[in-house]
C-alpha cells in the first residue's frame, strides 16, 4: 500500500424505511357491530383489543382482549414451521415479501368476578400478556387482568379419525378401527390398486355387505386434526396485577400495581416476594405511584420502574431485600417558566423499555417519548414529540378525561427506531441512530383491505377505581 493509510468511511444513519400494510386480522364486515358488554354499570367493547405482544422469535403473536379472551398467531412464511431459525433462513423482504401470520387458537383467560372483600367487581380484561420460554414445542405466557395472573401452556395434540363409512362395524376389524355408521358417505374403490386414489373425490354408497380385504386398505388414508390445547399451569390470585415482566431466568417474573412490585416464581403460586412498596403509612401522604416496571435485559439483577411524577429508578436487587432505595434516578428538569396547570399530569410516565443491550431505557409520556442512557442521568439524550399539535388542547382533554390515557412505546431489534402510538389510528416511528432525523406517521386504518366501518363512540369510564388519577388530580390542588 506504500505506507498509505486505509480509513474506513464512517457509518451514515440508517436508510429510512418505506413502510406499506402488510397484514391486518379481524376485518369487519360492512354494518358489523362490535360486540358489547357491561362491567362496573358501564358499557365496554369485549372485542377491543387491549394487550399485545409478540415472542422473541418473533415467531408468535398473543393478543388479549376486553372480554377476557387471548388469541394466539403463528408466523407461516418460514422454511421450517415451528422450529428455531437463523436470521440467514428467513425470506428476503427486500424482494418485496413481509411477514406472514395465521391464526392458531384462542381460548377465555379471565372471567368477571367480584371481589367481595372490597367491595369491587373485577372485570375480565386483558391487561398484560408476557411469553415465557418454549420448551418441547409447547408455548407458555402469562396473562393477567386486574387481579389475578395465569400461567399458561398450550400445545399440538394430534387426534387421528378414520372416514365415516356406512359399514358393518363387525366387518371392519381388519382394519383397525371402527367405522361409524352415523353417515353413509364412503370413498369409490380403485379398481388398479384395490385401495382409495388421491386423485378420486368421487362418493357412492356402499352395500352392508362390503368387508376389507385382510390387513385392511393400504391406500385408506387417516385424516390427522391438529388442535391446540390450552392449559392453565398456575394462577397467581389476591393481587392487583395490572403490570407484568419477566426475569431472564425464565423461572420468575415480577408483577406491579399503583403501590408494590412483587417477585415471583412460576412454580409458587400462593406468595410472593415484597421487593418495592411506595405506599406510605399515611395514604393522605401519597404524591406518586408506580405506572410501569421492567427488569433489565441482560442483568438478572438489575430493575427499573417508573412513576407518576414522570421519574424513572433504578434498582438493584443485590443491595437489600426491599429496595426502598435507588441506585439511580433519571428524571428532566423543569425549565424555568416552563410549569403550567398540567405539567405534572403530561409528565407522568405510562410505559418504559429496555433496549435490546439493555444501555437505553424508552419511556413514554403523554406529549412525548424520551430515550434514556442509564450511564446518563442528568437527562434524557433525546426526546420525540408525538402530537404536540395537541398541546393548545390540554384542557379540553382534561375535561373529558382524555388526558390520563396510557400508550406504550416499543424499540426495534436493531435499536435503531423506536414507536409509539397517539389517536386517530396513528402511530408514530422515529430513528433514534447518531444523525437520525426519520420520524414516521402511520395510519393503520389505510390498507387496501379495510373496510370503512364507522367509529365506535368512546366508552364512559369511571374514575373512582384508578389510584393513578386521584393522584394526579390532587396534584394539581397544590398548584
Amino acid at each position: 500500500m506504500n505506507g498509505a493509510e486505509v480509513v474506513a468511511a464512517p457509518a451514515g444513519p440508517p436508510v429510512p424505511l418505506d413502510w406499506k400494510f402488510s397484514q391486518v386480522f379481524g376485518e369487519r364486515t360492512a354494518g358489523e357491530e362490535v360486540q358489547e358488554g357491561e362491567s362496573s354499570g358501564f358499557v365496554v367493547e369485549v372485542d377491543i383489543i387491549s394487550a399485545i405482544e409478540f415472542d422473541k422469535s418473533g415467531d408468535h403473536l398473543a393478543t388479549g382482549d376486553r372480554g377476557g379472551r387471548v388469541v394466539l398467531f403463528e408466523r407461516t412464511d418460514t422454511k421450517d414451521h415451528g422450529e428455531s431459525r437463523r436470521d440467514s433462513e428467513r425470506m428476503d423482504y427486500s424482494l418485496g415479501r413481509h411477514p406472514e401470520f395465521r391464526y392458531k387458537t384462542e381460548f377465555q383467560s379471565h372471567e368477571p368476578e367480584f371481589d367481595y372483600l372490597k367491595s369491587l367487581e373485577i372485570e375480565e380484561k386483558i391487561n398484560k400478556i408476557r411469553w415465557c420460554q418454549i420448551a418441547n414445542g409447547a408455548l407458555f405466557l402469562l396473562s393477567t387482568n386486574d387481579k389475578t395472573i395465569k400461567f399458561w401452556k398450550v400445545q399440538e395434540k394430534k387426534v387421528k379419525k378414520i372416514a365415516e363409512m356406512n359399514v358393518d362395524p363387525s366387518k371392519s376389524m381388519g382394519n383397525g378401527s371402527t367405522a361409524s355408521s352415523s353417515n353413509s358417505i364412503s370413498a369409490r374403490p380403485s379398481h388398479e390398486n384395490g385401495g382409495f386414489p388421491d386423485s378420486d373425490r368421487s362418493f357412492n354408497y356402499l352395500s352392508s355387505d362390503f368387508s376389507f380385504p385382510p390387513g385392511g386398505i393400504p391406500s385408506l388414508r387417516l385424516p390427522v386434526v391438529v388442535v391446540f390445547i390450552p392449559s392453565s399451569c398456575n394462577s397467581f390470585s389476591d393481587i392487583c396485577a395490572p403490570g407484568i415482566n419477566f426475569l431472564r431466568d425464565g423461572e420468575t417474573f415480577i408483577s406491579a400495581d399503583d403501590l408494590r412490585i412483587n417477585l415471583w416464581n412460576l412454580e409458587i403460586s400462593n406468595q410472593s416476594f415484597n421487593i418495592v412498596d411506595v405506599k406510605p403509612a399515611n395514604m393522605e401522604d401519597l404524591t406518586e405511584v408506580i405506572t410501569s416496571a421492567e427488569f433489565h435485559p441482560t442483568h438478572c439483577n438489575t430493575l427499573a420502574y417508573s412513576s407518576s411524577k414522570g421519574s424513572i429508578r433504578l434498582i438493584d436487587l443485590r443491595q437489600s431485600a426491599l429496595c426502598d432505595s435507588h441506585a439511580k434516578l433519571f428524571e428532566e428538569q423543569e425549565a424555568p417558566g416552563s410549569r403550567s396547570f398540567f405539567t405534572e399530569i403530561i409528565a407522568s410516565i405510562s410505559d418504559i423499555k429496555f433496549g435490546k443491550d439493555g444501555r437505553y431505557i424508552l419511556s413514554r409520556d403523554y406529549m412525548t417519548l424520551k430515550l434514556w442512557d442509564i450511564n446518563m442521568d442528568s437527562g434524557p439524550v433525546a426526546t420525540y414529540q408525538v402530537h404536540e399539535y395537541l398541546r393548545p388542547k390540554l384542557c379540553d382533554l382534561y375535561e373529558n378525561d382524555s388526558i390520563f390515557d396510557k400508550f406504550e412505546c416499543c424499540l426495534s431489534g436493531d435499536g435503531l427506531r423506536v414507536a409509539t402510538g397517539s389517536y386517530s389510528n396513528l402511530f408514530r416511528v422515529f430513528g433514534c441512530a447518531p444523525g437520525s432525523t426519520e420520524a414516521t406517521t402511520l395510519e393503520a386504518s389505510k390498507n387496501p383491505m379495510r373496510r370503512q366501518v364507522p367509529t365506535p363512540s368512546r366508552p364512559s369510564r369511571s374514575l373512582g377505581n384508578s389510584i393513578t388519577r386521584v393522584v394526579r388530580r390532587g396534584a394539581l390542588q397544590n398548584f
